[in-house]
C-alpha cells in the first residue's frame, strides 16, 4: 500500500485516496448510509408509524421518527406496562412540533406481552425499543408482516437469539424492507468522516485499538409488594442478563461497535475478566458491574475494552485507534499523523438519533432499502464474546459464542415466577 505523503496540512479524504491508500471493506460492515448526504424526505403517502416499547428511548425514537418524514403518523404504541406506555404518549403530546402526528386512541394502545402484535398490524414502519430479550420475537414478526423497521441495540442477549435474528434480517434483505440500527455512532457525520480517514490510510496500518466506557450508576425502579417477580425483573430489567445481556452489551456495545467499525472487521476470539464491587446487593440482579476484555482480530491486532457503572466514580467514553504513522480519536473526531492533525469541523446540525430516522424514511421513500442487520448482530456478537470470556473465565472464540446453545428465554411469558438468575461465577460458570 502506498502512503500518503507528509504534508504541512491535513490532508483531505481525496489526498489520501489518490496516494493509493485502499480503503477497507471489512466483513460484517455493510452499509451505514451516508446520512450527510440525506435531505428529510416528502411523499404524498402517508406512512403509519408504531412503537414497541414506550420507555425513555423508545419515546425519543417515537419523536426523532416523527420529524424524519412530513407526511408520518404515530398511530399505535405497545408495553408490557400501561403506565409507561400513556407516560411515554403524555410526553409525545407535550411536544408542540409533534401535536399534530400523534394518533393513537385507546383501542390502539396496546399492553402486556402480545402488545407487538396489535402494534406490527396497525402500521407501516415499526420502532422497536424494548428491553433487548424480546428483540428477536418483535423482529421476526415485523418482518414476516411486512414492515419496515428501527431496531435499538442490542439485538439479542444470547446466541439462539441473535441466530434468529441474522436470519430474520436476511428476510427483510429478501423483501426489499428497510433496516435501521440503534447503534446510532455510524450515522453521525463526525464519526463517519474519521472512521473514513483510517480507512483510507490516514494513520497507517491498525496496530492496536482501546475502548472505555466508564458510566455512572443507573436507574432503579424499585420494588411494589404488588408485582409478582416477572414484573420486579421486567421493570428493573437492566440488572437481568437475561433481558438486558448485561451492560457490555446493552451500554458498552456503542464502543465495541466503533472498533470493529474503525478496524473494518470483528475479533476471533476473547479473554475477560469482571465481577461485582459496588453493586453487590440483591436489587441488582445477575448482572457485573465492570468488565475489562482483549479481543484478538484475525491479523493478530489486539484492542482492549474497558467498561464500569460506578456511582460516584470517575467516567471516561474514549476510543483511540493506534496506527503505523498515527493514531485517530473516534469519540472526539481527532487524526494525529505526522506533521499534521486533523479536526473534523462540519457545519450545522449533526444529531445522530435524527440521522438515523432521516435515513430510514428516506430509504422508504425512495425505495433503496437500508439493511443494517449483519453489522448489529456481530456487534451484538462481539458484546456477548467479552461477557461470557469474563463469566466463565475462559477465552472464547468468535465461533464458539455463535454456535452456543444457551438460551436465556423463561420457560413462559406470564406473571408470576421469574426465571432464577444466578451471579456467574468465573471458573464454576461453564460455558454451554
Amino acid at each position: 500500500m502506498s502512503q500518503p505523503k507528509k504534508t504541512s496540512r491535513a490532508p483531505s479524504r481525496r489526498d489520501l485516496l489518490r496516494s493509493g491508500a485502499a480503503v477497507v471493506a471489512g466483513a460484517g460492515l455493510a452499509p451505514y448510509a451516508s446520512a450527510k448526504k440525506i435531505l428529510v424526505p416528502g411523499g404524498s403517502e402517508l406512512l403509519r408509524v408504531g412503537l414497541v416499547g414506550c420507555g425513555g428511548r423508545g419515546g425519543g425514537a417515537a419523536a426523532n421518527a416523527l420529524r424524519a418524514d412530513e407526511n408520518v403518523k404515530l398511530v399505535a404504541l405497545g408495553d408490557t406496562f400501561s403506565d409507561q406506555l400513556e407516560g411515554c404518549l403524555k410526553n409525545l403530546e407535550g411536544q408542540e412540533d409533534l401535536q399534530d402526528k400523534l394518533d393513537v386512541p385507546p383501542e390502539r394502545r396496546f399492553v402486556g406481552f402480545d402488545a407487538y402484535k396489535g402494534v406490527i398490524e396497525a402500521c407501516d414502519v415499526v420502532l422497536l425499543a424494548t428491553s433487548p430479550h424480546f428483540r428477536p420475537l418483535h423482529v421476526e414478526a415485523a418482518v414476516a408482516a411486512g414492515r419496515h423497521l428501527f431496531v435499538e441495540k442490542p439485538v439479542a442477549t444470547d446466541a439462539v437469539g441473535l441466530r434468529r435474528i441474522r436470519k430474520a434480517g436476511e428476510e427483510a434483505a429478501g423483501k426489499g424492507l428497510s433496516l435501521v440500527s440503534g447503534l446510532c455512532y455510524r450515522y453521525q457525520w463526525a464519526k463517519q468522516e474519521t472512521v473514513e480517514r483510517i480507512h483510507a490510510g490516514a494513520i497507517g496500518e491498525i496496530i492496536a485499538m482501546q475502548t472505555t466506557y466508564n458510566a455512572g450508576g443507573l436507574w432503579h425502579r424499585g420494588d411494589s409488594p404488588d408485582w409478582s417477580r416477572m414484573e420486579y425483573q421486567m421493570r428493573n430489567w437492566l440488572y437481568f442478563t437475561w433481558l438486558s445481556g448485561d451492560h457490555i452489551a446493552e451500554q458498552h456495545i456503542h464502543s465495541l461497535d466503533k472498533l470493529a467499525w474503525a478496524k473494518g472487521s470483528y475479533p476471533v476470539k476473547a479473554s475477560s475478566s469482571g465481577g461485582r464491587v459496588q453493586r453487590t446487593g440483591e436489587k441488582y440482579g445477575n448482572v457485573y458491574d465492570h468488565f475489562n476484555t482483549v479481543y484478538e482480530w484475525a491479523d493478530g491486532v489486539r484492542g482492549f475494552s474497558s467498561c464500569r457503572q460506578w456511582t460516584d466514580s470517575d467516567t471516561d467514553v474514549s476510543d483511540f485507534v493506534y496506527g503505523t504513522r498515527g493514531s485517530a480519536n473516534i469519540q472526539r473526531h481527532t487524526v494525529k499523523s505526522g506533521a499534521w492533525d486533523w479536526r473534523y469541523r462540519g457545519e450545522g446540525p449533526d444529531d445522530m438519533y435524527q440521522n438515523e430516522h432521516d435515513a430510514l424514511f428516506r430509504a422508504i421513500r425512495s425505495n433503496e432499502p437500508i439493511n443494517n442487520s449483519e453489522y448489529a448482530c456481530d456487534s451484538t456478537l462481539m458484546a456477548m464474546m467479552g461477557r461470557l470470556a469474563a463469566y466463565t473465565g475462559r477465552t472464547v472464540t468468535r465461533e464458539q459464542v455463535l454456535n452456543s446453545t444457551l438460551d436465556l428465554s423463561p420457560a413462559q411469558y406470564e406473571w408470576g415466577a421469574a426465571p432464577d438468575c444466578p451471579i456467574a461465577v468465573p471458573g464454576v460458570t461453564q460455558f454451554v
